[in-house]
């Protein structure tokens, strides 16, 4: 299951979804009102998409918020259904973001979503899930624009410092920028190889 980032629609996610299927998972895009809904509800909403399945195992790769929206819904579950792979998450909050949220017309730019992620306290007990995190450090993107302060290294938009997960199982560092990692096939091939043996192809970056 693919989860998309702020501002966009499952389409975004197509080229990983193709390479997944090529490796042969049944790979679906699930979309989501990024903006108009709050976090709380597009967790539980995926949760029950997932659910709807019957799917024996179902493994979750969000992108950015979409990576939110999945760490969201594993708060209430004590088990995990499959493997997750987070890339370019801002899970310890989003110093880009921060910098939006301040302009006069930000808070309404980020939606309700992000807001609810940047308003609330972290959840910190994830080490019962197999969790990989992809962070990239080619520092191009709409982040650089809106706050130059970034913490280096990032992708653009997301410090790799941010993007650490407590009690992950691995973590991988990719010349890629924010953006680029939905079209990047170095970052689909970390992927399968997270998926399929529950670390990331670490000889290969």
């Amino acid at each position: 299951m693919l989860v998309h980032g702020l501002w966009v629609h499952g389409l975004a996610m197509e080229l990983q979804r193709l390479a997944l299927a090529r490796a042969g998972y049944r790979a679906l895009a699930y979309s989501y009102r990024s903006m108009r809904l709050s976090l709380t509800e597009n967790a539980g909403r995926l949760a029950l998409y997932a659910c709807s399945l019957r799917a024996p195992r179902v493994h979750f790769v969000g992108h950015s918020l979409g990576g939110l929206v999945i760490l969201k819904m594993l708060e209430r579950e004590r088990e995990a259904g499959g493997r997750v792979v987070l890339e370019g998450v801002p899970y310890g909050g989003s110093r880009a973001a921060q910098a939006l949220a301040r302009l006069e017309i930000g808070a309404s730019l980020l939606g309700r979503s992000m807001r609810e992620w940047l308003e609330s306290e972290r959840p910190a007990d994830f080490a019962r899930f197999e969790i990989g995190v992809i962070a990239g450090s080619l520092g191009l993107g709409l982040g650089r624009l809106i706050e130059w302060d970034l913490p280096q290294p990032n992708d653009g938009v997301v410090a790799v410092e941010e993007t650490r997960v407590p009690g992950m199982r691995d973590h991988i560092v990719l010349p890629i920028n924010h953006s680029g990692m939905v079209v990047s096939r170095a970052v689909s091939r970390q992927i399968v190889a997270f998926l399929r043996h529950g670390a990331f192809a670490h000889q290969d970056a």
